[in-house]
């Protein structure tokens, strides 16, 4: 009888533990569900091809998958002294390897040294994959809503025109400005290139840093942003996720991160697709009321997308048109 006793304890010990499982992996198999996909999860080729059904040759969904997975492996800690003297540390989270890529030759200055350091750090693995599943399908609508705007080359309002040029149109203006750190080549042009049209031989040359740990090969090789397409999706993931001097990262931004200061409230720029506008080309595009069309076109680019991805942004700041520039 005792026997019997035991193994009945042992039966009811068993069922309840094979409960207490079902309960674990059932919330397991939720909080998985809810957990960010990789960027490159968020979109298959066929959907690529068809949003961007006349794009050129050379943007294939094959080079933008591989600019995501390698620049997703590295990391970027910037420091800055006083106003603008720099220190870079290029991580490969694959090595673990980290490497000073740039420091300004003012570093150890005592002048530079009077006011505290500000840091930052850039982690390119977040492209995409920070926020969870809804916004970081906003994110990838408002990142190609940007590039498709930058590359267009076709019918106004078909929005099926993106990812056709390589470069910009007028090829003959240098884009060359005087960078101590990042001085121009002589005899190569700095125009816009890429699906986010780099532009200025300053920014290919942190562009090369950031990417390749040797801000040469960009300055000295330009063209390679139009003929190797990772590198191109790569220097247009580096815009993306880059924050400039005065501006934040559109990463940022898209994922609900940045918090407006004072300032910027004073200037109207808040939080949403419109602002991402102003920090890629709000010199030209903001502060011009609701109508001015290049903006309209790139709001309509993202609309559009939302809608193919399956996401929404139902409270979207879409408008620049009160934002002053920086």
């Amino acid at each position: 009888m005792k026997h019997i006793i035991l193994s009945t304890k042992f039966i009811l010990l068993f069922a309840s533990a094979l409960l207490l499982l079902s309960f674990k992996c059932g919330g397991t198999a939720s909080s998985t569900e809810n957990k960010p996909a990789p960027a490159f999860n968020l979109i298959t080729e066929r959907q690529f091809n068809d949003l961007f059904p006349q794009r050129a040759q050379f943007y294939t969904y094959q080079a933008f998958i591989k600019a995501i997975k390698e620049l997703g492996l590295i990391k970027v800690k910037i420091t800055r002294r006083a106003v603008s003297v720099y220190q870079f540390i290029r991580t490969d989270k694959n090595t673990g390897k980290a490497t000073v890529v740039r420091q300004d030759v003012d570093w150890d200055e005592a002048w530079a040294k009077v006011k505290p350091d500000s840091t930052y750090i850039i982690d390119y693995g977040n492209f995409c994959t920070e926020g969870d599943v809804a916004t970081n399908k906003k994110e990838l609508a408002a990142f190609f809503a940007q590039v498709a705007h930058e590359t267009r080359h076709g019918m106004n309002g078909t929005y099926t025109d993106g990812l056709m040029l390589t470069h910009e149109s007028d090829t003959s203006l240098s884009y060359i400005a005087e960078n101590d750190e990042y001085p121009p080549v002589p005899g190569k042009k700095y125009y816009g290139r890429g699906p986010m049209q780099l532009s200025y031989n300053g920014n290919y040359g942190y562009a090369s840093d950031c990417i390749f740990g040797d801000h040469k090969i960009l300055l000295n090789n330009p063209d390679l942003v139009t003929s190797d397409p990772v590198v191109a999706f790569k220097a247009a993931i580096y815009f993306w996720m880059t924050p400039q001097t005065h501006k934040p990262s559109a990463h940022d931004v898209m994922i609900g991160k940045w918090k407006a200061t004072a300032a910027d409230k004073a200037a109207n720029r808040t939080p949403g697709f419109g602002m991402v506008i102003d920090i890629i080309n709000g010199a030209v595009e903001c502060n011009r009321g609701d109508n001015f069309p290049n903006m309209i076109d790139r709001i309509a680019f993202y609309q559009h997308f939302l809608t193919k991805l399956g996401a929404s942004d139902p409270n979207c700041v879409c408008s620049c048109g009160k934002m002053r520039p920086y």
